[in-house]
């Protein structure tokens, strides 16, 4: 497996293992298979799990297997808040705590504004308090980067990106198609 660094130092795996879709049977997710995947992602040199509140179930598999296998301190978690469910600081801080008993740890290494689609959205969060509380939070050790995903247009991008020291982010990149979303434009503002 080949490793990258991110914006302090950390080596991930450049393949990452997405946790939106894990196997189900009958519809609730079948568990020995999910953890034979996971487990083989792994034993492999994947280091990187994306997961986020609103896929169904993830959290608490994810959570499950990585301490059934002893390995949370080997791998790197990212989830997501969804900001869209977010009415209060109180709200958010229930909202966090129930993805860190999902996920049976005490920290998430990546944590992302799910699908942050302007800078309006973003400003109704900070009338909230969250940068504050992101800072809160980055301090206590319980989050350690803070970025957002991302499926808007390239202009809109550009200008979330300007609107936080935010460490890191996640984009759709199409190899076919390098002007949708983000595009090449937001690609190259984000690696600026």
């Amino acid at each position: 497996m080949n490793y990258r660094s991110d914006k302090y130092g950390n080596q991930l795996s450049i393949l990452g293992f997405g946790c939106m879709r894990f196997p189900q049977t009958m519809g609730k997710i079948n568990m020995e298979e999910t953890e034979r995947e996971i487990m083989t992602a792994y034993r492999s040199g994947v280091n990187y799990f994306d997961t986020a509140y609103v896929y169904p179930g993830s959290e608490a598999a994810l959570g499950e297997i990585l301490a059934k296998n002893n390995i949370r301190q080997d791998v790197y978690i990212a989830t997501k808040l969804p900001h869209y469910l977010i009415k209060s600081l109180s709200g958010l801080e229930r909202l966090f705590n129930e993805q860190l008993k999902h996920l049976q740890t005490d920290y998430i290494d990546y944590y992302l504004m799910h699908m942050l689609t302007d800078t309006a959205t973003w400003n109704r969060l900070k009338a909230l308090g969250i940068e504050q509380w992101l800072e809160d939070k980055k301090k206590s050790g319980a989050i350690r980067q803070v970025g957002f995903s991302y499926h808007g247009n390239s202009d809109m991008f550009c200008q979330l990106l300007d609107a936080y020291d935010w460490d890191f982010c996640q984009i759709q990149y199409n190899y076919m198609d390098e002007h949708s979303q983000a595009g090449r434009r937001g690609l190259h503002h984000a690696h600026q």
